[in-house]
C-alpha cells in the first residue's frame, strides 16, 4: 500500500512532506487493521491477553490521528495548498478522523472480549456468527486501504457497496439475540454484550464506506457523501 500519488513540485521538500503524510495514513490504517484482526481473534478465542493487549494499543491509535492532524496543519500553514493537493491533506484529515474511530469501535470489540470471558459460556453459534461479520468487515476495511493507497475509484465503489451487506448481517445477528434472550432470560446480559460487539462491527464497515467517499473525493473533487451508491457511481464518472 505505497501507491498513494502524490503531485510534483518545484519544491522538493514539499514533495517530501506530502510523501510523509501518505505513508503516515497508510501506516496508521495498517496498525489499525491489525487491532481489528487481533480484536476479532481474542472475542472468538476467549484471549483475554490479546484482547487487554488491544485495547492497551489504543493509545497509539489516538497518537497516529494526533500527529497526522497536527503535519497536515503545519502543511496547510505554510505550503496553502491548490487543487489536488488540497484535496490530498483534506482527504487525509478526514480519513485519519474515520481510523480513529474504527480504532475505537476495535477496542469496544475487544472489551466486549474480556467481559464475556467472565461470564458462563453460551451458545457457540452466536460467536460464529460475530466471527463472519468481523472478517467481513475486515476484509472491507483492508479492501477499502489498498483502494486508498492505489486511489481505485471503482474499487472504492464496489467497497461502499459492500456495507450494505453487513447491515444486513448485523441486522440477521440482532434478530437472532434477540430471540436467545426471549428463549432463555438468563442469556439477556451475555446477549447484551454481544449486541455490542456486533454494533461495534457494524460501524467499523460504516467508516469504511467513509473513507471510500474520501477515496472519491480526493480522485474527483466531487463530495458523495450523503446520497446514494447509484448516485455515488454518476459523480464518480
Amino acid at each position: 500500500m505505497d501507491k498513494l500519488e502524490t503531485g510534483h513540485h518545484i519544491s522538493q521538500r514539499f514533495n517530501e512532506e506530502l510523501d510523509d503524510i501518505r505513508h503516515q495514513v497508510l501506516a496508521m490504517g495498517g496498525f489499525v487493521e491489525q487491532q481489528l484482526t487481533d480484536a476479532i481473534t481474542a472475542f472468538v478465542n476467549r484471549d483475554i491477553q490479546l484482547a487487554e493487549q488491544v485495547i492497551n494499543n489504543d493509545y497509539k491509535v489516538n497518537a497516529m490521528e494526533v500527529a497526522i492532524d497536527e503535519e497536515c496543519t503545519q502543511i496547510l500553514a505554510r505550503r496553502q495548498p491548490a487543487a489536488s493537493d488540497l484535496r490530498l491533506i483534506m482527504a487525509v484529515i478526514k480519513t485519519i478522523t474515520d481510523l480513529e474511530r474504527i480504532g475505537d469501535e476495535v477496542e469496544k470489540v475487544a472489551r466486549m472480549a474480556v467481559h464475556l470471558s467472565e461470564l458462563e459460556a453460551g451458545n457457540d453459534s452466536t460467536y460464529i456468527e460475530i466471527q463472519h461479520l468481523g472478517y467481513h468487515v475486515r476484509q472491507m476495511l483492508h479492501d477499502t486501504l489498498d483502494a486508498l493507497a492505489r486511489t481505485d475509484v471503482e474499487a472504492a465503489i464496489r467497497i461502499a457497496q459492500e456495507d450494505i451487506k453487513v447491515d444486513r448481517e448485523y441486522e440477521a445477528s440482532l434478530r437472532q439475540m434477540i430471540t436467545y434472550m426471549m428463549e432463555d432470560p438468563r442469556s439477556i446480559r451475555r446477549m447484551i454484550d454481544m449486541i455490542w460487539t456486533v454494533r461495534a462491527l457494524e460501524r467499523v464497515g460504516d467508516h469504511s464506506g467513509n473513507i471510500c467517499e474520501y477515496i472519491i473525493y480526493l480522485v474527483k473533487g466531487k463530495d458523495v457523501r450523503h446520497i446514494s451508491l447509484a448516485q455515488m457511481e454518476q459523480e464518480a464518472r
